[in-house]
């Protein structure tokens, strides 16, 4: 199993509404139904107002590969450029 700790660091003040837009756009619902997917869940940080954490599962590294490569994912990138200034990624293997 590999797992990804996705941090969104967004724009001052548009943690809200980046999660919005993601909830909107139903990247957790789609994410769930893929092939080897095992978690996709979002967190809001306490001690960092403007930071999501994003923590996500999956089976083999090439499903998660095949995650990247879908419509919606794509989607999400132009949402992270509006709303984030960066995103940190920690990978674990387990």
């Amino acid at each position: 199993m590999l797992t990804w700790n996705v941090t969104y660091h967004c724009k001052p003040g548009q943690r809200e509404a980046f999660y919005q837009a993601l909830c909107d756009l139903g990247v957790r619902a789609n994410s769930l139904q893929e092939e080897g997917n095992l978690k996709y869940d979002y967190f809001f940080a306490a001690e960092a107002p403007d930071d999501l954490l994003l923590v996500e599962s999956w089976t083999t590294p090439e499903l998660q590969q095949t995650h990247c490569q879908t419509e919606i994912f794509g989607k999400l990138q132009a949402l992270k450029a509006e709303f984030c200034d960066s995103v940190h990624i920690d990978k674990f293997d387990h």
